[in-house]
């Protein structure tokens, strides 16, 4: 892949999971999302994809414009990286301020009264949730004074109200992320906010012709043009504020940061880091997307000792992968109770055995693993592997890789169904469905999945004949797929979609070269090696009958290389916000059949915004519009679909 398309590819990834943590469902750990900025950064370092933040994805509150910009922040890994940006700014004195793990709001005010409570949105245009903001401790009504601006701060629940009204929630941040955009304001009464920003309305207008003091630059007046001040304004206006600190050298901020992590489990709420900037309020800074002379100074990983009591062998396919039944043990605001181990490698390898104390750690906060051996302890057990499969079959441990070699386990078969309804998408055939027709033999192949009639289903699942004819017109709506898509879903172990296209790319674009291309040839494909190739090749050896079965159902084929040429070809697609019709990846599926293209953000070039309220003043509704692109509803969007609007 060259640079411009991994750019691409991480531009993408990087708007998906943004949008993914500010809506309170984070897919992947933060560890692994810096590491996609990191790499971003360095291949397309002015995309603008680093200077935007994360959407809500709620409907039903109107959206308010923000007084106080809501950027993203520059970030600090660890004591070098954070010693290098002070070197670069030089600050004459550094407040280090707690960064709160909770949800962005803006309260807004004017005359003295609480007009608007705004939530982090888009960065510039947020939803209104002044009733919830309402109910929140910490949120003055009015202020002892008849002044207009904003206050930033966090939401948050603290530690002991998620253990006592929420238990069944991740986390503080997740359970405070939900709650506060209730419809019906349950559960607000329950969070506080806390301030860390206020300015005057009016503070981050640009100035027009006249207003500009040539040799000073535009000025905000005390007590807003210094943090200490604009603190102390907030705590005696009524206002809840995080705790900081100032220093003059940058070493004093890395002690202070240590003695912060050596005693944060015993704080009331959840905290990933620091904020530290100078105490002289910069407004030129503060108005850029991403502030340059301020950054969160994060936390190092988290861990902890625990106990290792017991190993459970998760079963996927034809894999068996151990995880770590621990001791209970507070980790990054959560209770950690399982861990990955990976494979027997790591058991052997550390010397794990059951009763062994053991280093807990979670990557980014989200992914606890065990990361290594205090000590056993006397009365300490070998850990054993399981021998066996149900099918009967004599396990192989590759120490990598602990699996059934019998190539007809019914596990395997019934995970290779499954993955392939996960990669083509097919929704409504859900998993209790797919089992039945497979515990009754009806169903042992993808291709018997073609065979199916909507009678038939409906008999096996008592469900009414229109509802089996939706899930057998859904199953064969998708009449061609690509490549790819066909490979994947056969659950060749360790081939995806990706690996495929890598493939198409270097030329063996059909399954016919593919079959026909020796291993060694393969392995020369960017990113293969052997190993790659030699499963790919051998997997498709071993499934070349499904495979021809399938095809030959007539129900599917696959797009050839210049099939990508269909109706939509040449059109991009972005979507915000939530589809009535069907669910985001299905509409992006659909746009992909065609020979369409999606994207998660909206750039020169693009051919549509789909959006579920084409008049909102969301962030992307006011770019595209900016960029001349079409801002299309749904209803257009399916017509496009159905070959009955211009886009096709």
């Amino acid at each position: 892949m060259d640079i411009d398309s991994r750019a691409d590819e991480l531009e993408s990834l990087i708007g998906q999971h943004q949008d993914l943590y500010y809506n309170g469902h984070p897919a992947i750990s933060d560890a692994e999302f810096d590491a996609l900025w990191d790499e971003l950064t360095k291949l397309r370092p002015g995309s603008p994809i680093l200077v935007r933040v994360g959407q809500d994805a709620v409907d039903g509150f109107p959206k308010a414009a923000h007084v106080l910009p809501m950027g993203s922040q520059a970030k600090a890994a660890d004591p070098e990286e954070f010693l290098a940006w002070c070197a670069k700014i030089r600050h004459p004195e550094y407040v280090a301020e707690l960064k709160m793990d909770g949800a962005s709001i803006e309260l807004q005010y004017e005359e003295g009264m609480l007009v608007r409570a705004v939530t982090r949105g888009d960065g510039l245009v947020g939803d209104d949730i002044t009733p919830n903001a309402k109910r929140m401790a910490g949120v003055p009504g009015r202020l002892p004074q008849p002044w207009s601006g904003a206050a930033r701060g966090e939401v948050l629940m603290t530690r002991q109200t998620l253990a006592r009204y929420f238990p069944d929630k991740a986390n503080c941040r997740n359970a405070a992320n939900g709650i506060m955009k209730r419809k019906d304001g349950i559960g607000a009464e329950r969070l506080e906010v806390l301030c860390y920003d206020v300015a005057p309305r009016g503070a981050f207008d640009r100035p027009g012709p006249g207003t500009l003091d040539l040799f000073e630059g535009p000025r905000i007046l005390p007590p807003f043009d210094d943090e200490i001040t604009k603190m102390e304004w907030l705590a005696a206006t009524g206002f809840r504020t995080v705790a900081y600190e100032v220093f003059t050298e940058p070493y004093e901020v890395v002690d202070y940061r240590a003695r912060v992590v050596a005693g944060r489990d015993a704080m009331d709420h959840d905290i990933d880091g620091l904020v530290v900037k100078g105490r002289r309020v910069d407004l030129e800074d503060m108005r850029r997307a991403r502030p340059e002379r301020q950054i969160a100074f994060k936390f190092p990983l988290e861990q902890a000792v625990s106990t290792l009591i017991d190993v459970e062998w998760s079963e996927s396919g034809a894999t068996f992968t151990p995880i770590a039944i621990v001791q209970p043990v507070r980790i990054a605001g959560t209770t950690v109770q399982r861990a990955n181990l990976a494979n027997t490698n790591t058991i052997r390898g550390m010397g794990l055995r059951i009763g062994s104390r053991v280093i807990v750690v979670k990557r980014g906060e989200i992914i606890p693993k065990i990361e290594g051996l205090v000590e056993d302890l006397p009365d300490s057990r070998e850990i054993l592997a399981p021998q066996a499969c149900s099918c009967g079959a004599v396990l192989i441990d590759e120490g990598t890789r602990l699996y059934c070699p019998n190539r007809d386990c019914p596990k395997k078969a019934i995970h290779r169904l499954e993955k392939w309804l996960s990669v083509l998408n097919i929704m409504e055939f859900g998993p209790a469905i797919l089992r039945r027709l497979f515990d009754s033999g009806r169903v042992v192949s993808i291709a018997d999945l073609y065979t199916l009639e909507p009678e038939e289903l409906a008999s096996y699942e008592r469900m009414g004949a229109t509802s089996a004819g939706k899930v057998i017109q859904n199953l064969r709506s998708r009449s061609t797929v690509s490549l790819a898509d066909f490979i994947a879903g056969f659950d060749i172990e360790g081939i995806g979609v990706l690996m495929v296209e890598k493939a198409a790319a270097a030329g063996f674009d059909t399954l016919e070269k593919l079959r026909n291309a020796p291993s060694e040839v393969l392995s020369g494909i960017d990113g293969f090696g052997e190993i790659t190739a030699r499963v790919i090749s051998d997997g498709l050896k071993e499934l070349a009958t499904a495979m021809d079965k399938v095809l030959a159902t007539g129900a599917l084929s696959i797009r050839s290389a210049d099939a990508s040429a269909g109706p939509l070809s040449g059109k991009s697609f972005c979507f915000t916000g939530e589809l009535l019709s069907m669910k985001r990846p299905m509409a992006e599926a659909r746009v992909k059949a065609l020979g369409g293209s999606t994207r998660s953000s909206v750039a020169k070039g693009l051919s549509y915004l789909v959006t579920n309220d084409p008049k909102s003043g969301s962030g992307k509704n006011r770019k595209a519009m900016e960029l001349g692109i079409p801002v299309i509803g749904e209803d257009e969007f399916l017509a496009i679909l159905d070959g009955k609007a211009p886009g096709r």
